[in-house]
């Protein structure tokens, strides 16, 4: 069973201020965000909805000859066997179906990237956008990503009644038309995921920077994650028929990658305050080790020391990897700007990025504006020693950006 381990207990070190766990954290087994006690699914059920359920057996086998096998073993077997008794239909959906998603990812107008370190308001822009005309990524492409025009289709209601009411990591609504990021599909689609890092931890920090700055990753390996990711955006424009707009924070340090796979794209990058974001990406890590981790976390895990690394590392390349970008291909704006006008910022987005259609959109933008107004962000406990060391570490962005010690951008 998932979810015994506590914060601040022997395999997550986190320094005082971390969010506390709480009745869904202790109860919760294996299964993806926001599968709890009061997720509606029955207990011997909920092991079965890990987002590896959805991958497919060669990435499994290679995931975990790179990852070592799981401790954690009927999240394993429930895991192997959805695997297995979908392999031969996802295998013929496969054959049937990825020549004419490959010709329309060749063919599909270049995407709208979102970029920004996680917990950096990219999901409330994501979710902003994502009404207005373009094509996303929907639960049910995340959760089966090799299924989406057979068994997610033929499923998609029995899917859609188990999702959460909302995410597993703050209080974000979850609906059957909810915006996701791709990661998560591709962690079950690839060998190269940021997810296998949570998945399985015996490796953490190897496979964080595996995952998202594909060290130590062979050109065969980079080749075959650059193949899915086309196959799984031309399998959402052949459903969809619209320009794709992505979320995904892994991407901030692979831009230049991307800008060579999709001439033309377009990039948003959402910045936060470094101070906020190392305060929720805590409980962040925290909260996903708890419900996805398939190994023990080892003690010597240390999440500040990670969380503190990725961030200058990644906004490091996103800002050598941007130095020739700017308007009408590049935008960038802070979480405070979108938070404190949102109509005026999505405006100015569209102005810079040269993006049709704001008019047309505004009218959806504010009743999903009003329909989020009551939404509560999570809240953290002052902490003044975690506030020295994030302006130690990540001072260069703070001055960057222009943020004040622990307050709020």
């Amino acid at each position: 069973m998932i979810g015994k381990r506590q914060i601040g207990k022997p395999g997550i070190r986190i320094s005082k201020g971390a969010g506390r766990p709480d009745e869904r954290q202790r109860d919760c087994i294996a299964g993806g965000p926001g599968l709890g006690p009061n997720s509606g699914i029955p207990p011997r059920y909920r092991i079965m909805a890990h987002p590896l359920c959805g991958a497919d057996p060669l990435t499994l086998v290679r995931v975990m000859r790179t990852a070592g096998l799981p401790s954690r073993r009927w999240a394993a077997a429930g895991i192997a066997a959805a695997v297995i008794g979908r392999a031969p239909i996802s295998g013929l959906e496969h054959l049937l179906t990825s020549r004419r998603a490959m010709q329309a990812a060749r063919d599909m107008p270049p995407p709208v990237f979102i970029l920004g370190h996680w917990r950096s308001g990219t999901t409330h822009l994501y979710n902003l956008m994502a009404g207005a005309g373009f094509g996303y990524v929907p639960p049910v492409a995340v959760g089966l990503p090799w299924d989406q025009a057979g068994i997610g289709r033929i499923a998609r209601p029995l899917l859609e009644r188990a999702l959460p009411e909302h995410r597993w990591i703050d209080r974000m609504a979850v609906t059957p038309t909810s915006p996701q990021e791709d990661e998560i599909a591709l962690a079950s689609m690839s060998e190269l995921s940021f997810y296998h890092g949570l998945y399985f931890p015996r490796h953490f920090d190897w496979l964080i920077d595996r995952g998202v700055f594909l060290d130590n990753a062979s050109p065969v390996e980079v080749a075959r994650w650059e193949g899915r990711l086309r196959l799984f955006y031309g399998k959402l424009y052949r459903a969809q028929g619209a320009r794709l707009l992505i979320k995904n924070p892994v991407y901030t340090a692979r831009v230049a990658r991307l800008r060579r796979m999709f001439p033309g794209a377009k990039f948003i990058h959402i910045h936060r305050s470094p101070f906020e974001v190392f305060a929720s990406m805590r409980n962040f890590y925290a909260r996903l080790l708890e419900v996805m981790a398939l190994q023990d976390v080892p003690a010597e895990v240390d999440i500040d020391a990670t969380i503190l690394r990725v961030f200058d590392r990644m906004l490091s390349r996103l800002e050598d990897d941007v130095q020739d970008l700017a308007a009408p291909d590049y935008a960038e704006l802070s979480y405070r700007a979108l938070s404190d006008d949102p109509m005026r910022a999505l405006r100015s987005l569209y102005e810079r990025l040269d993006l049709p259609g704001y008019d047309e959109a505004a009218p959806g933008f504010e009743a999903h504006l009003a329909k989020v107004r009551a939404y509560r962000k999570n809240s953290f406990s002052p902490d003044a020693d975690a506030d020295r060391k994030v302006a130690r570490h990540l001072g260069r962005w703070i001055e960057k950006w222009g943020y004040q010690g622990g307050s709020d951008g």
